[in-house]
């Protein structure tokens, strides 16, 4: 449980410095693009924003799905 636990927090403290980071870079970038949602489009934001954010959030995802299943010894 403690392997699990270990392995959820630090997948998300990683990625949050990720964000942070990536956040900082984005400040003065010129070419920016919007998402259309189909319902609603998103403000513009850099490409490198947009790049950063779907990795940060790949990393997430495979992280606590990774914690999710991993085995612990009593299972």
């Amino acid at each position: 449980m403690l392997k699990k636990l270990l392995l959820l927090i630090f997948t998300l403290s990683n990625a949050g410095l990720i964000v942070l980071v990536l956040c900082l870079g984005a400040q003065n970038l010129n070419s920016r693009y919007k998402l259309d949602l189909g319902f609603s489009s998103t403000p513009p934001y850099p490409s490198g924003f947009l790049l950063g954010i779907s990795i940060s959030l790949g990393y997430i995802s495979g992280g606590c799905s990774a914690g999710l299943l991993t085995l612990t010894n009593s299972e």
